[in-house]
């Protein structure tokens, strides 16, 4: 038994012993797989098995749910249903916001679906109070990666010029810096106080011209427009037309004609005030008792969650706010 057994050990170690280099190359090819795999495998807490996901939120405000549905939702899914390598696609209508989840194959290329959304979302026609839909790289229904906080102190900050301020720094600041990260899909803002334009119309002056607060706001939205204007071909390339005439100063909305009486334009500033404000303010966040602004991260689906992690910490650190009002600071920040 034993002689048999010496007998064998040459034949078994013998492809080894003939073949150095082919079991040499193996054993590297195997060292270079387990490597690359350590370096590029995306790394997760709880990793989930999701299709590429778009999602096209459109603001409608003041509409009930059912008119979300029947004027937003359904003329969106419609259009957007014949997209190629669409898997799934969904909606969700709520008071005042529409969401419609475009679910993708998983071979299919985020930046050309994107550019096909965003060609047949063109062509949707949708009610004139509904705002410009937007396309975002991510599911609104999952939870934020990273959350931020952004505070201030001194008098600088403190009541609603404050809040204004702090929502300015977050939204043209730190958001600008944070969204074009490699793996980010979007960066929201909550908290503070968001600004917007507002028209108090004179009710006597308006009673003079005999029109509505309806068919006021109807002229300005004529006025201030950001529409597709199809596509132009010249030889072999293809130009997309938009029709830009959006408004960037009070004194230019204040300067709109709204109507003519006996022959001379009436101006919207002869009927009013126009002045900037703020949104009513719908949450309130705080950083140590202080009044503060989050930053919502969310990322891409298969972005690596600790490489992503860095990056962001890296932005941060060359963000500079020494460049906005005295006082900003950067509070806080969790993964």
């Amino acid at each position: 038994m034993s002689e048999f057994s010496d007998a064998e050990a040459p034949a078994r170690g013998s492809f080894a012993a003939r073949r150095p280099v082919a079991v040499g190359v193996v054993f590297l090819a195997a060292v270079l797989f387990g490597w690359l795999s350590y370096f590029q495998l995306p790394v997760n807490l709880m990793p989930e098995l999701t299709y590429p996901t778009l999602t096209v939120r459109t603001e409608f405000p003041g509409a009930a749910p059912e008119e979300v549905e029947n004027e937003v939702s359904r003329p969106i899914e419609e259009e957007l249903g014949v997209i190629g390598g669409l898997e799934r696609i969904s909606s969700i209508s709520r008071a005042g916001v529409s969401d419609v989840v475009l679910e993708f194959q998983w071979d299919t290329p985020v930046a050309d679906a994107v550019q096909d959304t965003l060609e047949r979302l063109d062509q949707v026609f949708l009610p004139e109070e509904a705002e410009r839909p937007l396309v975002l790289r991510f599911d609104p229904s999952l939870d934020p990666v990273i959350e931020l906080s952004l505070s201030g102190e001194g008098e600088r900050f403190a009541g609603e010029e404050g809040l204004r301020r702090l929502r300015r720094i977050a939204e043209r600041q730190v958001k600008r810096e944070l969204e074009p990260i490699k793996g980010v899909a979007a960066v929201q803002v909550r908290g503070g106080l968001e600004e917007e334009i507002h028209v108090r119309l004179d009710r006597a002056a308006l009673s003079r011209t005999g029109l509505s607060p309806g068919q006021v706001m109807r002229r300005l939205a004529e006025e201030n427009v950001n529409v597709a204007g199809g596509t132009l071909e010249e030889g072999n390339v293809e130009y997309m037309v938009r029709t830009l005439n959006e408004y960037t100063s009070l004194a230019e909305i204040a300067d709109t004609i709204v109507t003519t009486v006996d022959g001379r334009p009436v101006r919207l500033g002869d009927l009013g005030e126009v002045a900037r404000a703020h949104r009513e303010r719908q949450i309130e966040t705080r950083v140590d008792g202080r009044l503060s602004v989050a930053l919502d991260l969310f990322k891409e689906g298969d972005a690596n969650m600790v490489a992503l992690s860095e990056r962001v910490r890296a932005a941060l650190g060359k963000l500079d706010l020494a460049a906005a009002p005295a006082g900003d600071e950067a509070a806080g920040g969790e993964a």
